[in-house]
């Protein structure tokens, strides 16, 4: 028994690894570790098969400060298996019941956000792959839950093998290899707690994983165990086959929709006077032309890429109007946002919105990121190791011995100047923005950052000279990530 499961799942999960390129030599992997039988498996799965795929491994933890002192021993657990295999050892932490509070979010949405939040920032500097331990039970559940919500192909396509990091800034030679992989989704939970117990490793029972108000428990315990008995056995095999179909087809119609969007889409323009904006729009001829399929999907990729989510019954109402022989027509869509049919295009139209008031400032920690609804975007501060800091433009980097105190991300005022590296003296901020011709409220929000009454950064200008970081060296860096729109 003990040879069969030792020496036979390393193998599964290795050929696995090969087969869809997740690991190559050379990869920086850090295993995400949370203490759980899946994820300490992974852990020493991966640390068995490290010479063979020649990779660099650390150990990754998030603590979620659910479980008080529980958690802290949690992450204590995963301390001791680092130290033990001689792992480097990464970890962070963050009061995510605090956050889903705030944010009207549900704690495993909240969790999930804040613990990828932290992946993507080690993807940025010390790492370029994050492995987790998502097995072929949670792509099960996955599907399931996916096709009582309501899911095509994209939805029952589930959990993919391999995720980029979305808004990476590496160099572009490092940058489609930046992501989380997840070796082990052809294998069993109960095959991994076998291999666990096989060579006497222990790992941490999470009790909130048995409890039945959380929906995906009530699947895990109830729901497919029940589905097993009276339907089929290997029910959760049948729902990870479906969940690998769904992405080969998932794939086939991206690509086929980007085609599509190329070919109907029109770029923005201002409509309708000061009251709304054209955000862009679709040929109609070409849009009607399309088969259903390929249309839902066009109108759906549209919308996303301007930040609205669509339902089903919108798509349809949409393509209704499309393709009636009416010359103009309006759809009303979630938060006063309308598509109109006018001239021959499919617009997708918002109303301006005008705050009364254009003035804000929050504390932007570092690390540490903040919303700015001013301004529709996310300041990150994200920290960058000396290793790392050749990858990056020297005019975006701030040196952290320089920087004294809190950073507060505001709008410009009256008075400021700044003196960005490469130019020759300081200026108003005010007559910065004359030479980019910016007017109106976009002019007034314009986001700078500032160390007591210093500005380090504004957008689209280089960092002043004297607080550039030494190249390579620590530094500090201030990226601006659009938000979606409301």
């Amino acid at each position: 028994m003990y040879h069969g499961v030792v020496h036979r799942l390393p193998q599964a999960v290795l050929a696995d690894i090969r087969k869809q390129d997740l690991m190559r030599p050379g990869d920086r992997v850090g295993v995400a570790v949370s203490g759980g039988a899946d994820s300490v498996a992974l852990a020493r799965l991966l640390l068995e098969l490290r010479p063979q795929l020649g990779i660099v491994l650390s150990v990754v933890h998030f603590n979620h400060q659910l479980r008080g002192s529980e958690s802290d021993a949690d992450q204590g657990f995963v301390a001791g298996l680092a130290e033990h295999h001689q792992l480097e050892f990464l970890a962070a932490s963050a009061d995510v019941a605090r956050y889903a509070s705030e944010r009207g979010l549900s704690l495993e949405a909240a969790g999930r956000k804040l613990r990828y939040q932290y992946f993507y920032r080690l993807l940025e500097g010390k790492l370029n792959r994050i492995a987790t331990a998502h097995t072929l039970d949670d792509q099960a559940e996955t599907v399931l839950l996916k096709i009582t919500r309501g899911a095509g192909s994209r939805g029952l396509a589930g959990i993919y093998p391999e995720l980029k990091a979305p808004g990476c800034d590496l160099p572009e030679s490092d940058r489609s290899r930046s992501t989380i992989v997840r070796p082990l989704l052809s294998v069993r939970r109960n095959e991994l707690r076998a291999y666990l117990e096989a060579m006497a490793q222990n790992w941490r029972e999470d009790p909130s994983n048995r409890d039945l108000r959380h929906t995906r428990n009530r699947v895990r315990h109830g729901i497919l165990p029940q589905l097993e008995r009276d339907l089929n056995p290997a029910v959760r095999e049948a729902l990870a086959e479906t969940a690998e179909i769904a992405r080969a087809e998932e794939q086939y119609w991206v690509e086929e929709t980007e085609r599509a969007h190329k070919s109907a889409w029109l770029a923005p323009a201002f409509a309708g006077g000061n009251e709304e904006e054209r955000m862009g729009a679709l040929r109609n001829d070409i849009l009607g032309s399309l088969p259903v399929a390929l249309a839902r999907r066009l109108v759906r990729r549209t919308a996303e890429s301007l930040g609205l989510a669509l339902e089903f019954r919108q798509v349809e109402e949409i393509l209704t109007l499309s393709r009636s022989r009416k010359e103009r027509g309006t759809v009303v869509l979630a938060n006063h946002w309308t598509a109109r049919l006018a001239k021959g295009e499919l617009q997708f139209l918002k109303p301006e919105v005008r705050p009364s008031s254009p003035n804000y400032e929050y504390r932007l920690p570092v690390p540490g990121s903040i919303e700015v609804p001013q301004t529709g975007s996310r300041f990150e501060a994200l920290l960058v190791s000396p290793a790392a800091s050749e990858g990056y433009n020297p005019d975006d980097l701030l040196d952290p011995a320089r920087l004294d105190g809190e950073l507060w991300v505001r709008n410009w005022r009256p008075g400021d100047r700044f003196w960005p590296a490469h130019r020759k003296a300081a200026k108003k901020i005010k007559e910065l923005l004359e030479e980019r011709r910016l007017r109106g409220m976009e002019r007034k929000r314009w986001p700078v950052v500032v160390n007591g009454t210093d500005l380090v950064w504004v957008r689209g200008f280089a960092v002043p000279r004297r607080w550039r970081a030494q190249t390579p060296g620590p530094a500090v860096w201030i990226r601006e990530v659009r938000l979606e729109a409301a």
